[in-house]
Formats: structure tokens, C-alpha cells, sequence
């Protein structure tokens, strides 16, 4: 087989540490992940179609669509206009 048709598999923790990003774009991915992560298990959780997720939360499916492939990211008045009528709220806690 030769190098072009040769598949590699990597899990995130080696790709992240291959892209050479500073620690705080790093951690910056990391919180994106981590909240756009819990948004879909909530909204699976509930058993809601991304229409019907949306529609609850005032947002385009659209946009949910982006948001859940990681296309977009979201402003802090849109994680809440999502996380408030789901009875959730953001937090500030310290690093462990």
C-alpha cells in the first residue's frame, strides 16, 4: 500500500497536541467542545428533532445545525437563549 492510500487514525489529545496552539486557544477549543457536546446531549436527552430543539429555543434549525458540526460558534446571548428556556445557565468555576 503506499503513503497516499494509507489511512492514520489519531485520537484528539495527539491531533491537538500536533496543532502547536498556545494553551489558551487550546483551552478554547476544549470549552467549545465541551459545550456544544453537552447542547446535543440535552437536546437527545429530551428526544427533540434539531427542529423541534430549535423552535424551543428561539433559534434557527439552521443555525443549530452549524453550531452541532462545529461550523459556527456560539455568542454568550445565544448559549444562553439555548440554555435558559432548558432550565440550564452557564458557570465560571475554577480550573482543576
Amino acid at each position: 500500500m503506499d503513503n497516499q492510500n494509507k489511512k492514520y487514525s489519531a485520537d484528539w489529545a495527539d491531533f491537538k497536541d500536533s496543532l502547536e496552539l498556545s494553551k489558551e486557544e487550546l483551552a478554547e477549543i476544549d470549552l467549545k467542545v465541551e459545550l456544544m457536546g453537552k447542547i446535543i446531549e440535552i437536546r437527545k436527552e429530551l428526544g427533540l428533532t434539531q427542529s423541534e430543539f430549535a423552535k424551543k429555543c428561539n433559534i434557527k434549525q439552521e443555525y443549530l445545525a452549524r453550531l452541532e458540526k462545529s461550523k459556527t460558534a456560539p455568542q454568550i446571548d445565544t448559549l444562553l437563549k439555548i440554555l435558559v428556556p432548558l432550565g440550564y445557565k452557564l458557570d465560571i468555576v475554577p480550573l482543576q
